[in-house]
């Protein structure tokens, strides 16, 4: 059992480095503790290097998206609850892209091996509520899903985002073709 107050400082720690990460790369480790308002000791017991905190960041983004999933689809028809959720793991896939240069190639393959199992569980739900209400292709698979959203994070974001059509390209393929008597 980890103590409330272990949690909190865990939490407060990622929202600091999150937000000090996002305005540039180069916070030290001993800010990100007087910003968070924690001791040396408390943060490196949590997080004993920048690249074990850029990981669990990163991780902790991945899980709000997998645990988003159910929400979205409580909300807003399967399709649209994919397009929302790929436009926010694209967002996330950016940002850890830019987070990338302080990780070494072992630890890109570490947070892979992490993350892929929960994010193809994160879109079978999806797939499967589109499959169920007639709105998405019965053989469509997470995995080339996945695969195929991999150019949309690497597509340049700003002015001439393409991500965006590109989505809507993947998504109309994924659609379940109707007659036009319907």
């Amino acid at each position: 059992m980890v103590r409330s107050d272990a949690r909190e400082n865990r939490a407060r720690i990622l929202r600091v480095a999150r937000e000090a990460f996002a305005e540039g790369d180069d916070t030290s480790m001993n800010q990100i503790a007087r910003l968070a308002g924690v001791g040396p000791g408390t943060l490196y017991r949590n997080f004993p290097t920048r690249e074990a905190l850029v990981l669990a960041i990163y991780e902790d983004e991945v899980d709000g998206l997998v645990e988003s999933v159910a929400e979205s689809l409580a909300t807003l028809p399967p399709l649209e609850a994919l397009r929302k959720w790929t436009t926010d793991l694209v967002d996330a896939m950016r940002k850890k892209h830019g987070l990338g240069d302080a990780l070494s190639p072992g630890a890109h393959q570490a947070i892979t091996e992490r993350t892929y199992g929960p994010v193809i569980a994160a879109i079978t739900l999806i797939l499967d509520a589109g499959k169920r209400d007639g709105t998405i292709r019965a053989d469509a698979d997470a995995r080339d899903f996945l695969q195929l959203t991999g150019a949309l994070w690497r597509a340049a974001s700003g002015p001439e985002d393409r991500s965006p059509s590109m989505l809507a390209l993947i998504l109309d393929g994924l659609t379940v073709c109707r007659s036009p008597s319907e």
